[in-house]
């Protein structure tokens, strides 16, 4: 069983400290919320765990399957077995969906072995068909050009249809379920909960408790100041509806936010 383990994290962008000795571990299996209000850092974690050139690490480690992934180029950690669902995923124009998913598979394949020739074309057919069922997605999205005139919601379903198509065995959602209405909350979070089992864990960093009514979690992190303050189960994330972070940052004496 492959785990993400994070030792006193510290990353800086630009002269500003923004994570502050951030410890974590995520197990395949498991599903971890994070959640704190803005400028906490848990993007930074997010950015800098996945290799972001603007997010300046400074101290502490990251190992995931026996390597440090700090010292790992994004695409060797992706490689790995870890993913990242942007919070604002960008536009690629002239790349269709299909021939972006089937490049990214082939080239996991490769990194594995690289006498590897790839998925053949009927074969990756039918595993995106598949896989865009699942997410209730019209095959022509197949067609489009990755994100270029998306919706906000369909280009987080085009990250999700990432997730379940190159099934990581640790996933980081970046406010996933920012932007989205309830029909698509829903259907992108049966698509994560699809692939929940012993052989997929995952990260989801949000700040609202509504997306964990679709997909359970078995671990709730709080970030404040750049640590993670206070772990619990499910039950952290509807006292956080309830309450707020005042009582936090009045328990760990926090000023900023």
């Amino acid at each position: 069983m492959s785990e993400l383990v994070i030792n006193n994290l510290h990353v800086k962008i630009d002269d500003n400290e923004i994570l502050k000795g951030v410890n974590l571990t995520v197990k395949q299996g498991e599903i971890h919320a994070i959640m704190g209000p803005n400028g906490t850092g848990k993007s930074t974690l997010a950015y800098a765990l996945m290799g972001h050139p603007n997010y300046n690490v400074t101290k502490g480690e990251a190992f995931f399957k026996g390597k440090n992934i700090l010292e790992l180029s994004p695409d060797e950690r992706s490689h790995l077995g870890l993913f990242l669902a942007f919070q604002y995923p960008v536009a690629i124009p002239g790349v269709t969906v299909a021939n972006f998913l089937r490049t990214a598979i082939n080239a996991k394949w490769r990194a594995d072995d690289p006498a590897n020739k790839g998925i053949r074309i009927p074969e990756f057919r039918k595993l995106l068909k598949e896989r865009m069922d699942l997410l209730k997605m019209d095959h022509s999205f197949a067609g489009r050009y990755l994100n270029d005139g998306f919706s906000g919601g369909e280009k987080k379903r085009a990250e999700i249809l990432q997730m379940v198509t190159l099934k990581p065995e640790i996933a980081i959602l970046d406010e996933t379920d920012s932007g989205l209405d309830i029909d698509a909350l829903r259907i992108v979070s049966e698509g994560v909960n699809a692939l929940r089992g012993k052989d997929f864990g995952a990260v989801i960093i949000t700040h609202y408790q509504r997306i964990l009514n679709y997909i359970k979690p078995d671990f709730v992190h709080v970030m404040l100041h750049g640590h993670i303050v206070e772990s619990g189960g499910a039950d952290l994330a509807l006292r956080l509806e309830e309450q707020g972070y005042d009582w936090l940052r009045e328990k760990y004496d926090i000023v900023s936010p």
